[in-house]
């Protein structure tokens, strides 16, 4: 028999066409997915959409804007950006596009940048805002799918799936042992987790499924009550470290997080330990991770993110504890395809004067 069919990436399933609009399964999500999306007018305006997204968005932008669709993998270099970007009022990125001042100076009729992301560090917001432009982006819709493959790092890491995998294609298999590729449980272990927003509660939600014990650090600690409802402890970054089994990343890139995970910090984690990424690559000193794999300092790492991204660190090609896959946590067909169609909604809603539902700089409205 051949390969299982799967949805394609450019033409969702039924089922996934009847629930995109939501990304969860929980009941109330279902009846919304059922609900038409938001009409708004059309306005006079043209909108660049720098990347390939998924058609029903661009379904959703035609006969209300005039749509300039690079309709390819390839992003745009900046000098190609700045020329399609000439006359448009709004452009649909990714993260791949970096979008800052000298840009928006170049493409002054520009009012919307409306990112398909939840992180938004490829935008200078600070620049937009001083020029009255909104900036969107496409958060909730993500978090459970995120939190899965943050969860499926964890397992896979912590058991040694990637090795395991490696092991048994190159023919290497050819008795059992009773320690042959020995991991380290989850069932029961000390989950740390730093940035305790939506992704972070979705993650300790599964880990409280796994009876693991949870701390977390955030420079904005939950209530009481939000702590004894999620069954979290909250704790200094000192204690995450030294205490945790796991340890998994959920934080925003900014100047106070760029490194967050450094030497030193690696050093006060267990040698048994487990890190995980799936934040922003730059959260993670990744020359010091590799380091730290290759030295026993900690057992493994699962990473979902880079500092420069496509490219990975060498020596962290190099460790065999190390569990990468290419920024997938979002990479569900439904979440991504949800995540295209509210970017459009956004963008509409910006270019019709009203407040876009996800707006990342509600001040440039002041």
């Amino acid at each position: 028999m051949g390969l299982p069919m799967r949805p394609s990436p450019r033409k969702p399933s039924f089922a996934i066409l009847r629930l995109y609009r939501t990304g969860q399964n929980t009941p109330d999500a279902v009846r919304r997915a059922r609900e038409p999306m938001r009409e708004y007018p059309s306005v006079p305006h043209s909108v660049l959409v720098s990347k390939h997204i998924y058609r029903e968005a661009i379904d959703h932008l035609a006969g209300r804007v005039a749509v300039d669709y690079n309709d390819s993998d390839e992003s745009l270099s900046g000098e190609q950006l700045r020329a399609r970007l000439g006359g448009k009022h709004g452009v649909i990125c990714q993260l791949t596009d970096h979008i800052d001042a000298s840009l928006l100076d170049a493409a002054p009729s520009v009012r919307v940048v409306s990112n398909i992301a939840v992180g938004f560090d490829n935008i200078d917001v600070a620049a937009a805002t001083e020029r009255g432009v909104i900036v969107t982006n496409t958060p909730g819709v993500l978090t459970d799918t995120t939190a899965d493959l943050a969860f499926a790092l964890i397992l896979g890491a912590g058991r040694r799936i990637g090795e395991s995998e490696r092991y048994l294609r190159a023919g290497r298999y050819r008795q059992w042992r009773i320690d042959l590729l020995t991991g380290w449980d989850v069932w029961g272990a000390t989950l740390g987790i730093f940035g305790m927003g939506r992704i972070g509660q979705a993650v300790a939600r599964r880990g409280r499924g796994f009876n693991m014990r949870v701390l977390y650090h955030d420079p904005f600690r939950l209530s009481e009550d939000a702590e004894r409802a999620l069954g979290i402890e909250f704790a200094p970054k000192g204690a995450v470290l030294k205490q945790a089994d796991f340890v998994s990343l959920h934080c925003a890139l900014t100047p106070e997080t760029r490194h967050l995970i450094g030497a030193a910090e690696l050093r006060a984690m267990k040698p048994t330990s487990v890190l995980v990424n799936t934040s922003r690559g730059p959260v993670v000193d990744e020359a010091a991770l590799a380091d730290a794999l290759q030295a026993g300092t900690i057992a493994a790492a699962g990473l979902d993110v880079f500092e420069r991204e496509p490219e990975v660190h060498p020596k962290l090609l190099q460790c065999e504890n190390a569990l990468m896959v290419p920024h997938i946590a979002s990479a569900s067909a439904a979440t991504r395809t949800r995540m295209c169609v509210m970017a459009a909604e956004n963008m509409l809603a910006g270019l019709a004067g009203e407040r876009p539902p996800d707006i990342v700089n509600p001040e440039v409205l002041d």
